[in-house]
């Protein structure tokens, strides 16, 4: 397609702008435990710990906390052999990443390490098996180097995660502050190790304030949206969604009617509303709507992203889910069921992802700090060749690496190609299949589940674009399967002018440039 702009001179490619490659200042939740609870527990808001099940891993208040009330403190396991404890988070990232990490440690003069304990702040990128495929470490806490005063007692220091290692020697291979994921990286986990000796020997360390910052490149990396529907039109688009109809719930004994009328899905403000209401229709006490893409669209591995919220109530059951394209044929379970996103309304603070195929796998995550699913969330998908992983706001809170099914092994039937469901259904198994009365008494109706958008992601080529002088102009060009927008600003940052970044109106992945006397500044927006 051509374009022509009056007065261009020089072209500058100013910006590669993706979904998320928004910098954030500390991607680690509850990072100074202030959100776990007062006194001495083994309660880490958004931290799993390992150790002895005893309690060798502690949260504390009170004196001497860096800053709030609250540090995490850790010792050995005192079983004989070497062992190590912790606590370690994982959040969603990609290839080419950058981060820096620290963190602030603390030993008493009375409780300070003994014989040949060692601690120490680690980061490493992992795939999506969980093989570490890149690992770095602060400087290790140990007997000496307390003794030698580098690391002094009653005193907060200071430690910076700067070392590369060699995850199979553990040699150290170079010294940096910027973590760069590494080709394969789907996430990367920030840990705080303590290495016990055999010999049983004593000394704990606390640790507060720690960060994992994000510093450079896309998030994901080259992930990049390869398809999305993001509901900024006038309708549901009829190319991309269907809807199953009718009552019963597909042997789940739910209590509304699916319809595809516009009262119970529609897009409105760039969301889709699926909208459950109380009255009577097809025999049924509520209607509802569940839109899928079987017979529209399919994919077979890939990132999926959603961004949306849930209406609570008795009865509630929304759900954003998966099936094989093959249902049809061989019937479910042996078809697989991915749930995304499934929550009971009357538990909004937790949600539930699993697997169902003849083995079922399920895990749930709550979340911190009072937070709901009736707020805006962002939950992802990641689904590979041989494992899949569940996200909510971009920590990992649980991986499956091995299921089976009636007709076939590992990796069937997650090899093959799924559908999208997205639905809002009433009462039914799931929920502990209340009453119609029960429902009515403790629910809100019209209950509304709205989705900001639906991503998919696949690792790709990077996104850019490219310039290249043709007929007197400059012919831009960018990748065909990654979905973006050409956007323009005429105004040199020199004129003191800020001008909005405007959509260009074009259909390919191509247009011509017309070169003339003035500058343009022209970048990729995605999705």
């Amino acid at each position: 397609m051509k374009r022509f702009v009056k007065s261009i001179r020089v072209l500058i490619v100013a910006l590669v702008i993706g979904a998320n490659s928004t910098f954030a200042a500390n991607v680690l939740v509850n990072p100074g435990f202030e959100w776990n609870p007062p006194g001495q527990s083994q309660n880490f808001v958004s931290w799993t710990w390992f150790g002895q099940p005893w309690g060798n891993t502690l949260n504390e208040s009170g004196s001497p906390a860096r800053s709030g009330n609250n540090y995490f403190k850790v010792f050995q396991g005192f079983t004989g052999s070497v062992n190590y404890s912790g606590i370690y988070q994982d959040f969603i990232s990609g290839p080419d990443a950058k981060y820096s990490a620290d963190g602030w440690a603390y030993t008493l003069a009375n409780d300070s390490l003994a014989g040949q304990n060692v601690a120490w702040i680690e980061v490493t990128f992992r795939d999506a098996s969980s093989k570490i495929l890149a690992l770095y470490r602060s400087a290790t806490i140990t007997t000496n180097v307390i003794a030698s005063g580098a690391f002094p007692k009653n005193t907060w220091g200071y430690l910076a995660v700067t070392n590369q290692l060699n995850p199979n020697t553990f040699a150290i291979t170079n010294t940096t502050a910027t973590l760069t994921a590494p080709a394969g990286t789907h996430y990367v986990r920030y840990q705080i190790v303590f290495q016990g000796d055999a010999l049983n020997s004593g000394g704990s360390l606390y640790f507060d304030d720690l960060a994992l910052n994000h510093i450079g490149g896309s998030l994901y990396g080259n992930w990049n949206v390869v398809w999305s529907d993001e509901f900024n039109g006038a309708q549901i688009d009829p190319d991309v969604w269907t809807y199953d109809l009718g009552s019963g719930g597909w042997g789940n004994s739910e209590l509304e009617y699916y319809t595809s009328r516009a009262q119970n899905a529609f897009v409105s403000a760039g969301l889709l509303n699926i909208v459950a209401r109380r009255e009577s229709f097809g025999g049924q006490n509520y209607t509802s709507a569940r839109l899928k893409t079987q017979g529209r669209v399919s994919w077979k591995y890939g990132r999926f992203e959603w961004r949306a919220r849930f209406p609570s109530g008795v009865g509630v059951w929304p759900a954003l889910w998966l099936l094989g394209t093959n249902i049809s044929s061989i019937g479910w379970p042996q078809c697989g069921e991915i749930d995304a996103v499934e929550i009971k309304g009357t538990a909004m603070s937790k949600i539930q992802g699993s697997l169902h195929s003849g083995s079922d796998s399920t895990a749930i995550y709550t979340f911190p700090n009072g937070e709901s699913a009736t707020n805006f969330h962002t939950y992802v998908l990641d689904w590979t060749t041989n494992a899949i992983l569940w996200f909510v706001d971009g920590q990992l809170y649980q991986t499956q690496t091995n299921w089976w099914s009636e007709v076939g092994s590992y990796p069937t039937p997650f090899n093959q190609p799924f559908f999208v469901i997205m639905n809002l259904a009433i009462g039914g198994n799931y929920v502990g299949n209340p009453s119609s009365a029960e429902i009515n008494a403790n629910t809100v109706f019209p209950a509304v589940m709205q989705v900001d958008y639906l991503r998919i992601y696949n690792q790709t080529p990077p996104l850019k674009i490219s310039a290249a002088p043709q007929n007197g102009g400059i012919m831009l060009s960018w990748p065909s399967n990654i979905i973006c927008r050409l956007q323009e600003q005429i105004a040199l940052p020199s004129a003191g002018l800020t001008l909005d970044w405007n959509d260009i109106a074009i259909t390919s992945n191509a247009t011509w440039i017309e070169a003339t006397n003035a500058a343009a500044f022209y970048r990729l927006q995605s999705p």
